[in-house]
């Protein structure tokens, strides 16, 4: 079991100090949210940092990822987890974690944190899935236009003194057609985008989606691949989409088209993209994710795209926009503060999604009971037994894979009843954390 902040460190007089403001609501809170102490690594926006602070709660912030040692020793002590893409927190780095509740990533994806490993520990993931997208359909329409004119090289070659003004190979987009392997928030809007600047749009997704605009559905990837002009991969990485885009795929794509990856790393072979650059087969290629990314900014990027023809090559900066980066920091710092204060889990990545009503903030005597357990027979049975003496306004649960979800709001006569429902509670076999928030 993970240690949290247990209601026997509170004084009994903490009871006539619940929020009495005149509104609707009671805002819930852990005991002192004061001691709750967070953080938050690789330069999360200052939004982020804002927000924690206005909850009460301690923040720690670092511009950068912590190398292991350091990690391990300052998530010994933590409530909550920040951070982004560089941070892996492995079940080796998970196994120090005493206290952690919650881990906030500041980007679309979650496979730096083993979610599985997490959950068994009871900690929920939260990331925002869609608050980048803009920024990534953007950069996206950049590099298709960049890539048809050819313009990297262009640009490199003047920074070298070298004056090469030429036409032959270099397109308009208008016309031109788009293929988009992954039709979610980002496929989406890259859809839009790229019709408003005329060109055609067809698309493939493993799941049945509405096409927006004049968009079309493809039957088979093989059916983006032969009759795009360009590629834009947008899917997760999962085992089904490692090298998803390899040589036989590259081989299908039509000769003298673009391909474009701001994904995940694994999804395209490097080796055989670089291949097909080299060989005259792809006119040009966009890349920003790559299988292996360094840890900090400097020197050291080393790749088989480099120096390819027409190769766009960015750090992983499709969501790096001032716009996405304040609007995640919103997103995932507020799912935080709404699961330590309240319990709510909506929006986790590894959790089942509850959340109760609020609480009327005339009531004065109830508090919300949270528990995390193991997805196994017979435990809700023993919950609803303890509770079976009080007055449950309220209560809901749900489970995904092996670990369980439970939340109630109880009535209580006197604040000694808290620590007696929070010792019998932790005391099931399969509880794996339990809080009372007031």
């Amino acid at each position: 079991m993970v240690d949290t902040i247990k209601p026997s460190s509170i004084p009994i007089s903490r009871r006539d100090s619940f929020n009495t403001r005149d509104t609707r609501t009671r805002d819930l809170k852990p005991f002192h949210s004061g001691d709750i102490k967070i953080l938050l690594l690789e330069n999360v926006s200052a939004m982020a940092v804002d927000i924690l602070k206005k909850a009460g709660y301690q923040v720690e912030f670092h511009t950068k990822a912590l190398d292991k040692d350091a990690l391990i020793e300052k998530i010994k002590d933590v409530h909550a987890v920040g951070l982004r893409s560089k941070t892996k927190l492995t079940e080796e780095v998970l196994s120090h974690a005493n206290k952690l509740l919650t881990i906030g990533c500041f980007c679309i994806g979650t496979n730096q944190v083993d979610l599985s490993y997490a959950a068994s520990r009871g900690i929920c993931v939260f990331n925002s899935p869609f608050s980048n997208s803009r920024s990534v359909a953007e950069l996206i329409i950049a590099e298709v236009i960049l890539l048809a004119r050819q313009l990297g090289d262009r640009s490199r070659e003047m920074h070298n003194g070298v004056w090469n003004k030429v036409s032959k190979s270099c397109y308009e987009i208008r016309g031109k057609t788009l293929g988009i392997i992954g039709y979610g928030h980002i496929g989406t809007q890259l859809g839009v985008l790229a019709e408003s600047l005329g060109m055609h749009v067809i698309w493939y997704d493993i799941l049945p989606v509405m096409p927006i605009g004049m968009s079309r559905a493809a039957a088979s990837l093989e059916e983006v691949l032969t009759e795009a002009d360009f590629v834009s991969c947008h899917v997760p990485e999962t085992p089904e989409t490692k090298n998803m885009i390899g040589k036989r795929e590259l081989a299908l794509m039509k000769s003298g088209s673009y391909l474009i990856n701001a994904s995940r790393g694994t999804v395209v072979d490097i080796d055989a993209l670089a291949a097909a650059l080299n060989s005259g087969h792809l006119a040009g290629a966009a890349v920003d994710v790559y299988p292996s990314e360094p840890l900090a900014n400097g020197p050291g990027f080393e790749s088989p795209l480099r120096n390819c023809p027409n190769t766009l090559l960015t750090p992983h900066i499709g969501g790096s926009t001032e716009e996405a980066q304040r609007m995640i920091g919103v997103e995932v710092a507020t799912s935080i503060v709404k699961y330590i204060n309240s319990g709510a889990s909506v929006n986790a990545v590894n959790f089942a999604e509850c959340d109760l009503r609020a609480i009327p903030s005339t009531d004065l005597t109830t508090v919300r009971i949270v528990n995390v357990h193991q997805n196994v027979p017979g435990v809700l049975r023993q919950i609803n037994n303890i509770l079976a003496d009080y007055n449950v306004n309220k209560q809901i649960s749900d489970s995904k894979g092996d670990v369980a979800y439970f939340m109630a709001d109880v009535t209580v006569n006197d604040p000694k009843e808290i620590n007696t429902i929070y010792e019998q509670v932790t005391a099931i076999q399969e509880n794996i954390i339990t809080r009372v928030l007031f």
